[in-house]
């Protein structure tokens, strides 16, 4: 036996011994995981911006628990192969799930000659055969393709305290974990692109079910506080290898004839010119059956906005451009925009949402299913928050605990600028906010109105130096949000109170 084949037999042991051990850690002393699986194939799909059609290839899948959950959040759209590097292991062919299972003794192997879009892998890295294994990963990726790795984060204060007690017992942990700096620069060194190596998941053990909610709760906090997030138990990774020339499926994701030509898109835009091409383009790409125009609101540019939105409207019919005179805000000009609107729904978005589309259809959805309100939720237990600002998260949080006291609501996050809302609401609403704020008003507002409002949970990554600068300024805007919620308590006081009266009067004349 050569030297060369000996090292790649002792790779795959260690990839074998690697899935091993974190599958015996899920079965047996992880006593949420199919929760926490079904976050982290939320986080994929997110993540990657996933459509249908797209291959997937998943390393190390064990006895398949992420595999049910991959299929699931992806509806059964997109080809994904699993591959256990355990011999002993037979994956069962479950009923309704189209996944390609099989045993691997050696990589590529079976696998030899195919590319995938995206791979996803669970605490496979290994100090002793990283680099190997990065490089098949690599071989295995169509150009553009995407890796998502979840890998357990050695400076964990609790995976720490279990090494230690497990080795006064003789009991030593094998695993030779990479920190997240190890990790960025191996990858890095291999070539890939768009790399990042972020803290995640603070939602472990000692775990009772009770708690699991607060924790998930916090762990959004945690995960995006300097220093204390190092302290995590996951690092999350994603890379992408280079390509020139990368096109996505061409694919509708117009599935219900009921909101065929009936969406009325309205985009505020203030120094967009980066965005707007892209976000047009995709749009009519993946809903252009659904869109009845697309309003874009140029808010008083000071770059090209304004012209690139006139060579749009000359391209696609629906576009319908309104150019603001000042005094500039947001929030003026999202409600120029919905009183310039003319389908039986508004969708309203940032410019900078091109990245989010293939997730708005979760928003289409559920107004077919009789939601009044659809509103992108950045903090639902499903969400992904990237890169993120830690005060605009505190500010936020802050202003729904506050909402949730005192109008007896369960809400999280009614703030976004991503909402579906049925066009007779719109019309019904009492705006007043000039900037950011209107965000809270649009979402708050129908809610104590009585209309149905569900959220829904989207990604959220902060915006690249390629998108712009964002003009929210949390002290300057801060205010407004207060205002919304001084201004809707009080109406709904006097609103409980109009009712209370009603009530006794009612009971009083039947008396």
């Amino acid at each position: 036996m050569t030297k060369a084949v000996k090292e790649k037999n002792e790779y795959m042991q260690i990839l074998s011994r690697r899935e091993q051990f974190r599958d015996k850690y899920w079965h047996e002393r992880d006593p949420i995981i199919k929760e926490r699986l079904l976050w982290r194939a939320q986080t994929f799909r997110h993540l990657v911006h996933l459509l249908p059609q797209q291959t997937i290839l998943e390393l190390g899948c064990g006895t398949g628990l992420f595999t049910e959950q991959l299929h699931r959040v992806t509806r059964g759209e997109n080809p994904i192969t699993s591959i256990t590097f355990q011999e002993d292991i037979k994956v069962l062919e479950k009923e309704n799930l189209s996944v390609s299972f099989s045993n691997l003794s050696a990589l590529p192997g079976p696998l030899e000659g195919k590319s995938f879009d995206f791979i996803i892998a669970m605490d496979l890295l290994d100090k002793s055969n990283h680099s190997w294994f990065l490089k098949k990963v690599f071989d295995l990726l169509k150009p553009g393709g995407q890796i998502i790795f979840y890998e357990s984060n050695p400076w964990n204060v609790m995976l720490q305290l279990n090494r230690f007690f497990r080795k006064m017992f003789g009991q030593v942990d094998q695993r030779k974990l990479d920190n997240r700096s190890e990790l960025y620069e191996h990858i890095s060194q291999l070539g890939f692109t768009r790399i990042f190596a972020l803290y995640n998941d603070f939602v472990y053990a000692p775990l009772t079910y009770k708690g699991v909610w607060v924790l998930r709760n916090l762990s959004i906090l945690l995960e995006n506080l300097p220093f204390i997030r190092t302290l995590a138990g996951s690092i999350l990774i994603h890379a992408q290898k280079p390509s020139q020339h990368f096109n996505s499926p061409e694919v509708s994701l117009c599935y219900h004839e009921e909101l065929k030509g009936k969406i009325s898109v309205v985009v505020p835009c203030h120094n967009e010119e980066m965005n707007v091409i892209p976000l047009v383009t995709q749009l009519m790409k993946l809903y252009g059956e659904y869109i009845y125009e697309i309003i874009l609101v140029d808010d008083n540019s000071t770059d090209d906005t304004k012209a690139v939105i006139t060579n749009l409207a000359t391209e696609f019919p629906v576009i319908r451009p309104f150019f603001r005179t000042p005094p500039n805000g947001v929030g003026r000009a999202i409600i120029d925009g919905y009183k310039f609107a003319k389908g039986e729904y508004i969708l309203s978005m940032d410019c900078d949402f091109q990245h989010l589309l293939p997730e708005f259809r979760d928003l289409f959805d559920a107004a077919v299913k009789g939601y009044d309100v659809v509103v992108g939720s950045r903090f639902s237990r499903f969400s992904v928050l990237l890169n993120y600002p830690f005060q605009k998260i505190v500010a936020n949080r802050a202003f729904h605990f506050i909402a949730r006291v005192i109008f007896f609501r369960r809400i999280r996050d009614l703030t976004n600028n991503l909402k579906l809302i049925r066009r007779e609401i719109v019309e019904s609403l009492e705006l007043s906010q000039p900037g950011f704020a209107i965000n809270a008003e649009t979402g708050l507002i129908p809610l104590l109105m009585g209309y149905k409002v569900l959220e829904v949970p989207i990604s959220w990554i902060n915006r690249t130096p390629e998108m712009g600068v964002s003009s929210f300024k949390l002290i300057k805007v801060g205010g407004g949000y207060w205002q919304v919620l001084r201004r809707a308590w009080v109406k709904f006081v006097f609103k409980r109170k109009a009712t209370q009266k009603l009530s006794a009067d009612k009971l009083l004349k039947d008396v």
